[in-house]
């Protein structure tokens, strides 16, 4: 999941998807049994466009991990707006304070993103598992300061966070999915998957962007180590 707070990226994919994304609207891509996909910032490196965002995993059910590959891109009335005391609130997944967003999930989640002022208050969705992370800015939420760059994991119950200042606030949550491994850009509940994977992109089995193939980067271990100094 993509999601710009300023500037503008263009995504290719292995599904035949070409979409730049702007601010305030969303590129969801779900890599299923396997994806592969280019980003890059050609206004900026055109223009000198600043670039500001924000890309989060979501991890799929483990019924849903091998689904087919997709892509969707969303804006304008798939993303609901609200304004309250002082927030100004873009729901960007899921269910939360009363709205849905027109993005499909494959579990129970909520992903809003909130510009806040200076002593405004809002109250977390209910839901098993939550989060806040500051892309700008400073909040205190349960009691602790949580500034610009740092997550809070927040427990059950309610609860509600207020900005110390102007801040940009992203809340995520929804229901806990179980343990999954992590390696490079594959993730899955299974260890082995991942090491199928591995295998698959070092002999070039993984097809790459249709729009976008000429580069391939090797897996972290097969990089080549830089040069020596000259003696």
């Amino acid at each position: 999941m993509t999601y710009l707070f300023s500037g503008e990226i263009v995504h290719r994919d292995s599904v035949g998807s070409e979409q730049a994304i702007g601010p305030g609207e969303v590129n969801w891509m779900v890599a299923g049994r396997g994806i592969t996909h280019s980003e890059r910032f050609e206004r900026a490196r055109r223009e000198g466009d600043h670039l500001h965002g924000i890309q989060a995993w979501v991890a799929l059910p483990k019924g849903d991990e091998e689904t087919e590959p997709s892509f969707s891109h969303h804006a304008g009335g798939d993303l609901p707006v609200w304004r309250e005391g002082g927030v100004r609130g873009r729901l960007i997944a899921g269910d939360a304070f009363g709205l849905n967003a027109k993005v499909r999930t494959h579990s129970r989640l909520f992903y809003a993103h909130l510009d806040m002022d200076s002593g405004a208050m809002a109250a977390l969705p209910d839901q098993p598992e939550r989060a806040l992370y500051v892309a700008a800015g400073a909040v205190e939420v349960a009691g602790q300061r949580c500034t610009a760059g740092e997550m809070a994991i927040i427990g059950p119950g309610p609860n509600a966070l207020t900005a110390l200042e102007p801040s940009i606030v992203m809340l995520l949550g929804g229901e806990p999915l179980g343990e999954r491994f992590l390696y490079w850009n594959f993730v899955s509940s299974s260890k082995g998957r991942i090491e199928e994977a591995k295998a698959d992109w070092a002999a070039g089995r993984i097809k790459l962007p249709d729009l976008d193939h000429d580069e391939f980067i090797p897996l972290p271990e097969e990089a080549a180590p830089p040069p020596k100094s000259a003696q």
